[in-house]
């Protein structure tokens, strides 16, 4: 499998697309199925600060689901509710939980995103398609990932609307001020036994991804459990899926607890960027989000291990803030509990000093605290 050029991290976009059959400029929306999405648009916007953004439900012309549009800087979330008993959306709600059901790319022409991945094996979610209204048209097509999870190529250069046809602005009198996140950094697919490297052959042959890193069951492990992970990116890295599947170890991992609980391949996170990840995290702790928490005695020795860093210790320290410094800089990240009922989804807040990596160094404090919670979920 190709291993990732970093210099093609900074390669013009005309460089990039002459060398890639599936240009992607950026993650267009994330759609989430959830069982009620007017509440869920309010905790998303109180909680997290999101902003509204569109609707789309029976005032538009819907009849079969309700959607809100959500936004933070380059973030849209879409959560989406059925109106109706039994169809898709319901069962799938049903079977997993509230969760990620399409992760939408953003393509400069969707009809040849289908047709370059259908051509090389990609299952067909649904054929190009149209949809326009008076802000001008878009065009759309699908393609199914892991689990039941899709990826939906949008094309939106000749639409100037609020968000999509459908759609109309939604300007409620509720706007909470932003927390400060920036963008998606990445998105973590959990898959089942020994299909990490099925899916990751996925993405490089379907999707013309490359093998940025790998981390074995040596690096991901404590006295307990373990897993195995590669992350995979598109040419101009704007686009990186780590894939995760478990390892064996003396109790279940968390991978399994997932994969347990949603039934199946899924979405387990969304890591979200921020410029200033103390200022960010403050917020969200003061709005409610719960986070993992590490050992103080962590913070004794992480900077004889990371070097210097511009903040202070201090904050990050009180907030449970890990780091980690790979060739090219350092990195601030730190994770929510779970953010559902179920054990399944949640967030990471992520700050890049230049780091390109994952927090490596981190992993074992992390899963320590992750199994703390297993544990007392009475699931590890």
């Amino acid at each position: 499998m190709a291993t990732l050029d970093k210099s093609s991290l900074q390669l013009p976009k005309e460089n990039l697309e002459a060398e890639d059959f599936l240009p992607l400029l950026g993650t267009d929306y994330v759609e989430l199925y959830v069982g009620n999405a007017k509440q869920a648009a309010h905790y998303y916007m109180s909680a997290w600060g999101f902003q509204p953004l569109a609707y789309a439900g029976l005032e538009t012309g819907l009849k079969d689901r309700v959607s809100y549009v959500i936004a933070q800087d380059k973030i849209r979330l879409v959560l989406t509710s059925p109106l109706n008993s039994g169809g898709d959306i319901n069962r799938h709600i049903d079977a997993h939980g509230d969760g990620v059901k399409a992760i939408a790319l953003w393509v400069d022409d969707a009809t040849k995103s289908y047709q370059e991945t259908t051509s090389r094996g990609a299952d067909s979610y649904f054929e190009p398609k149209k949809e326009e209204d008076e802000n001008g048209v878009a065009v759309f097509s699908g393609i199914h990932t892991y689990g039941e999870t899709v990826h939906i190529f949008v094309e939106r250069g000749n639409y100037k609307g609020v968000f999509l046809p459908g759609f109309k602005a939604w300007n409620p009198h509720y706007k909470p001020t932003d927390v400060g996140l920036k963008y998606i950094d990445h998105m973590v697919g959990n898959v089942g036994w020994n299909e990490m490297n099925k899916w990751c052959e996925f993405y490089a042959k379907v999707m013309g991804f490359a093998q940025l890193v790998s981390f074995d069951d040596k690096d991901i492990s404590t006295e307990y459990t373990a897993l195995m992970s590669k992350v995979m990116s598109n040419g101009n890295g704007r686009i990186k899926f780590p894939i995760n599947e478990p390892a064996e170890g003396r109790k279940k991992s968390q991978i399994e607890e997932y994969i347990d609980f949603y039934n199946g391949a899924g979405v387990q996170h969304m890591a979200l960027a921020t410029d200033n990840i103390i200022e960010t995290v403050t917020k969200l702790r003061d709005r409610g989000i719960e986070f993992l928490t590490v050992p103080s005695s962590y913070y004794e020795t992480v900077l004889d291990r990371v070097g210097e860093i511009d903040e202070d210790l201090a904050p990050l320290k009180e907030l449970g803030i890990l780091i980690d410094r790979d060739e090219e800089g350092y990195l601030l990240q730190i994770f929510t509990k779970p953010i559902l009922d179920r054990p399944t989804m949640f967030i990471e807040i992520i700050q890049r000093k230049g780091a390109k990596s994952f927090g490596k160094g981190n992993f074992k404090a992390l899963f320590e605290a992750i199994e703390r919670e297993q544990e007392a979920r009475g699931t590890l």
